[in-house]
């Protein structure tokens, strides 16, 4: 087993940029710009000393509201070179949530674009101020500094990112040098804001250590080196994109081929124009861009493998993404923002059954157990428990909720992840469900992963999630919510049939809703407890 690396953000990109001088680092295909590794480190360069000179100090806390442009990339390894802590935001955040964040963050310093989804972040950010003077918000007496990224004129209020540059000509090489040289691989680096499904969104704390490793071990599990280039449509703001992706492109010397929002012909056309090898997605990316009407006019002959990940990876999707899109060796990763994320994650040499059944295996470094929920019992090989995992990747803690940690990480530093699942005698993990996800009806309990399965083999059914919803005599009833092909015409009886001798009575649908789209968050993962929400006014509306 080969060591972790013991080295900075900037020390990684240090070293690669000094090994791929002229390769291709960052490709934005659609907006003509592209940077070689050499380029790139200037840049940074750049961005660091400006951000020395605007009084960004280590450990200080930068905000970043944007999608994935270009100033995002240049500002993750600038902040880290200069050891301030980036904060990423959602970008699908309103007000209050925007608020809560930079409060509790005590961020510095917030970088934003004009919006995203018809939602502009100018306006909000200006009447939240205006309201932190008039007292329905708190004040932010930490925030000093609003840079706009965007496409227009800065607002009165604002710096442009073209005015923060200036600042750095006032920091020479020698003063970014000494910054540097006074980092550990173990500051914390990265702070990202979990979904926050139940109470207030919690702070994770990451250090170099913890995401320049998972990036390194992720690029080794899918043979990335410096031939290869990524495209990269999930966004920076999560782990997936900043870790998965960028980090990992940038220890194997590969190019990031980010897209600035997610657009399936985008994808494919991106894929095809600069002969991508590698791509990634959350499932219901893939879903889309395998259910685009021009999807088979894209010649994807370049690809080989990528990461599907984010939220349960449908066995029928990937057999489609390796057979239709040319996909051989993709990989399904596992993990969650407090790991990093990934913990366990399948390699290219692993068997299609491995690859479309299973999570794969610890990385190395890293212990994992299944554990009984309740008692911490491990379980034998084979019996359903709750992962918990333990090593590098563990995240310092959440931000200023020291009870919340110890809720998380006990006492012998096992993180409890919250998710069922089981491991076989090799060391192959299966995830099961959401401990809060489970349906339990009448004392049986339903794990809709499993349902969920079932229903993506029926050919009219494009995406299926699987939900309880309350019932007074059972406690729980299941419900299905699908996404069905435009042509096809499927009724609730016709789902119950093909359920009919395949599974359990008790499993079977009692409520089927056909939707055109999940409520989601801005990374791609499908808000069940929103879906819940709907369902309950579906029934309450039907028993009218």
């Amino acid at each position: 087993m080969d060591p972790l690396l013991h080295v900075t953000v900037g020390g990684l990109l240090k070293n690669t940029a000094d090994s791929f001088t002229d390769r291709e680092a960052v490709i934005y295909s659609a907006e003509s710009i592209r940077y070689t590794y050499g380029e790139f480190y200037e840049e940074t360069s750049r961005v660091s000393k400006a951000l020395m000179g605007l009084g960004i100090s280590k450990g200080d806390h930068v905000a970043v509201w944007a999608t994935n442009v270009p100033q995002w990339l240049l500002l993750q390894f600038a902040t880290a070179r200069i050891g301030a802590v980036l904060v990423t935001v959602n970008t699908s955040y309103q007000a209050s949530e925007l608020h809560y964040l930079l409060q509790q963050s005590d961020a510095k310093a917030l970088f934003l674009i004009d919006g995203y989804k018809g939602t502009s972040y100018p306006d909000i950010v200006h009447s939240m101020m205006q309201s932190s003077s008039a007292s329905t918000y708190h004040p932010l007496p930490e925030l000093q500094h609003l840079v706009y990224i965007g496409k227009h004129q800065a607002p009165d209020n604002m710096m442009s990112w073209q005015e923060m540059m200036q600042y750095n000509s006032a920091v020479t090489d020698e003063e970014l040098l000494e910054r540097e040289a006074a980092l550990s691989p173990h500051d914390v680096i990265n702070m990202q804001y979990t979904s926050g499904t139940t109470g207030f969104p919690k702070g994770v704390m990451l250090t170099h250590h913890n995401i320049v490793n998972n990036g390194y071990l992720v690029a080794r599990n899918m043979k990335l080196s410096e031939k290869d280039k990524l495209c990269i449509p999930v966004p920076f703001f999560h782990c997936f994109g900043c870790v998965l992706a960028n980090l990992a492109c940038v220890s194997a010397g590969a190019a990031m081929v980010p897209i600035i929002e997610f657009d399936p012909e985008l994808v494919l056309q991106t894929v095809q124009d600069e002969k991508c090898t590698a791509l990634h997605g959350v499932p219901t990316m893939f879903i889309s861009e395998l259910n685009s009407e021009t999807f088979s006019s894209f010649d994807l002959s370049s690809l080989r493998t990528g990461i599907m990940a984010g939220s349960t990876c449908p066995i029928e999707v990937m057999k489609k993404v390796m057979e239709s899109m040319g996909m051989s060796e993709i990989t399904i990763g596992y993990g969650q923002t407090e790991s990093s994320p990934v913990i366990t994650q399948t390699t290219v040499t692993d068997s299609v059954e491995r690859r479309v059944e299973t999570v794969g295996k610890a990385h190395p470094h890293v212990e994992v157990k299944i554990v009984q929920p309740g008692t911490g019992e491990e379980v034998p090989p084979n019996t359903q428990g709750e992962l918990c995992t333990r090593g590098y990747l563990v995240m310092k803690g959440y931000y200023k909720m020291p009870e919340a940690t110890r809720e998380a990480i006990d006492e012998d530093g096992w993180l409890h992840t919250g998710d069922l699942a089981e491991k076989d005698e090799d060391g192959y993990v299966r995830i099961t469900g959401r401990l809060k996800d489970m349906i339990i009806r009448g004392g049986e309990n339903i794990y809709p992963r499993e349902i969920e399965e079932y229903l993506y083999r029926h050919p009219d059914i494009i995406d299926v999630q699987v939900i309880g919803v309350p019932d007074p005599k059972y406690g729980e009833k299941v419900a299905a919510c699908m996404i069905i092909r435009e042509e096809a015409s499927l009724s609730e009886q016709e789902i119950k049939d093909f359920c009919k001798g395949q599974l359990s009575f008790y499993k079977i649908p009692e409520y089927c809703f056909f939707v055109k789209q999940y409520p989601m968050t801005a990374s791609g993962k499908i808000q069940k407890f929103k879906l819940r929400e709907q369902a309950l006014n579906w029934i309450s509306e039907t028993a009218k």
